[in-house]
């Protein structure tokens, strides 16, 4: 598995690798880490995305980036293969580059490789229901006995306030997981919205995408449960029969810091 890291926000760049290191320890995944450099803050270097060529599954937490064209060919090259692919939260907005700029249409990237609206704002009016808030999820009951819900509470909640991606969106065909309630919610209007879905993407690639990712929700076992059973998901490996238990992920919400 490859991770590839860099999102201003959320802390990606240090809740994943604690994961990986679980999903190394306890799960016999092997995994590898890369990074916006020199910090999150570094919109145009990823470097080491070549290794996206060796993996098996790729995991995205991005968010506004404008990585030159020699980086996004891996991404695109892994995109295209066809192989399983993950994204959290801000990975719906990945990339930001200027109108007219020749790779702006990499702003859909969410769109392209996880059924997400193409990028923050816009016609689809992605959005969220304010920092104020947080979200009550629960599990769709259609779905109740899709293997990466195993040992998923069928309710439970989280930090992140809730994104908006209805009515248009996820893309036709996607499974809908969970579901989102919006608690405290900056809009008298606020709307329930799926927030993990999985679904076939337009290179037959298996999807997992969640619209969840504060870190604060890597703390809730119910989400963790739910990341690893989508890895083994998305591997085409049974979901674990054992869950090793509930992992120390205790990385705290900085917002957005240069």
């Amino acid at each position: 598995m490859v991770f590839v890291a860099g999102d201003h926000e959320y802390s990606g760049e240090s809740t994943l690798p604690i994961l990986a290191a679980e999903l190394e320890k306890n799960y016999g995944i092997r995994t590898k880490v890369i990074k916006a450099y020199p910090n999150q803050n570094s919109e145009e270097n990823i470097p080491g995305l070549e290794a996206l060529r060796e993996a098996d599954l790729a995991v995205f937490f991005l968010r506004w980036r404008r990585l030159p064209e020699e980086q996004l060919v891996y991404i695109d090259e892994y995109l295209k293969s066809g192989k399983p692919v993950m994204g959290f939260r801000t990975s719906s907005h990945a990339f930001n580059y200027p109108k007219g700029h020749a790779l702006e249409a990499w702003n859909a990237f969410g769109e392209r490789a996880f059924g997400t609206p193409p990028g923050w704002g816009g016609a689809a009016r992605h959005t969220h229901y304010g920092h104020e808030s947080t979200t009550d999820v629960r599990i769709v009951p259609e779905a109740a006995k899709h293997p990466i819900l195993t040992g998923v509470n069928p309710e439970f909640h989280v930090s992140s306030w809730l994104y908006t991606v209805l009515p248009d969106f996820p893309k036709k065909g996607a499974e809908w997981l969970l579901m989102g309630k919006s608690v405290n919610p900056n809009s008298k209007n606020a709307v329930d919205q799926p927030v993990a879905w999985t679904w076939t993407n337009p290179a037959g690639a298996r999807v997992f995408f969640t619209t969840i990712g504060h870190p604060e929700d890597f703390q809730v076992e119910s989400f963790q449960r739910l990341v690893v059973n989508a890895i083994h998901w998305e591997l085409g490996k049974p979901v674990p029969k054992t869950w090793k238990g509930k992992m120390d992920i205790n990385v705290p919400y900085r917002g957005i810091v240069n």
